[in-house]
């Protein structure tokens, strides 16, 4: 029993595809883009900022994928580091109030036409769902056993094909729906100058740069030390050779100078 190699139907959206070559007579009107980025800002409490940025995006009807919080480390207020989901139709907003969290270090917004590739996705889904349709009738109604084996095998790698493009779909779905953007909260480490106005601050700053500057001294003495022993090494072995050298040379003089004593 033979069966069409080509099915036509009406997509939901009014587009006519064709199943096994997915070519599209018409485009629909909307278009479809991914949306990916990154922002960075500097905030006060970046902890609790971070917990801000949470409510906003929940808020806009968005979510949290990923959040990750450090502690505070040399005097600054620790980091957070978030990935949101921000649905499209709220992401201008979403993301102005999100570099309202502190002062904006960085910003990255990128979005990818996706259009074709949905459309296409759409098609193919389209075209399988008509094939496993008809295969299922035909297994209804054959009788022959070798009938019945050919289908159930086509069925099978159609439904597996139809699963996995439909999985694809849904992930498509997903990231055309909802943006993805990554948000870097840190902090300014505190390092407060503080000027001297009185005889014991000033004393107090003073001693403290002197004890920093004998500390300075030491370390540096430490690092020099080994080169220091290895040249004062070095001079001695050169002074010692040159102790023996002038020893030597007088004497070979003498010798080869000296005349023998006249007789008398």
């Amino acid at each position: 029993m033979s069966m069409p190699s080509t099915v036509e139907e009406a997509a939901p959206d009014g587009v006519s595809r064709v199943a096994d070559g997915g070519a599209l007579d018409s485009a629909p009107s909307e278009r479809s883009f991914v949306t990916t980025g990154y922002i960075t800002v500097t905030a006060e409490e970046p902890i609790e900022a971070a917990a801000e940025a949470i409510k906003i995006v929940e808020a806009a009807g968005g979510r949290v994928d990923a959040r990750q919080e450090y502690a505070p480390v040399d005097g600054d207020k620790g980091s957070a580091t978030l990935t949101l989901r921000i649905p499209a139709t709220a992401q201008t907003a979403t993301i102005a109030k999100l570099r309202d969290l502190g002062e904006v270090q960085d910003v990255s917004i990128s979005s990818t036409d996706v259009t074709t590739v949905v459309q296409d996705l759409d098609g193919r889904i389209t075209a399988l769902r008509a094939s496993v349709d008809r295969l299922l009738a035909l297994l209804a109604t054959s009788t022959d056993t070798d009938t019945l084996i050919t289908i159930e095998s086509t069925l099978s790698d159609r439904q597996g094909e139809l699963d996995g493009l439909v999985a694809q779909q849904r992930g498509l779905d997903d990231q055309v729906a909802l943006s993805t953007i990554t948000l870097t909260l840190q902090s300014v480490a505190d390092a407060p100058v503080e000027t001297p106005d009185t005889f014991l601050t000033g004393l107090e700053t003073g001693w403290g740069a002197f004890v920093g500057f004998l500390s300075g001294l030491l370390v540096l003495l430490g690092v020099l030390l080994p080169w220091l022993i290895f040249l004062a090494a070095l001079l001695a072995i050169a002074y010692g050779i040159y102790r023996v050298r002038k020893r030597r040379v007088p004497l070979s003089v003498d010798t080869a100078g000296s005349e023998p004593a006249a007789t008398k």
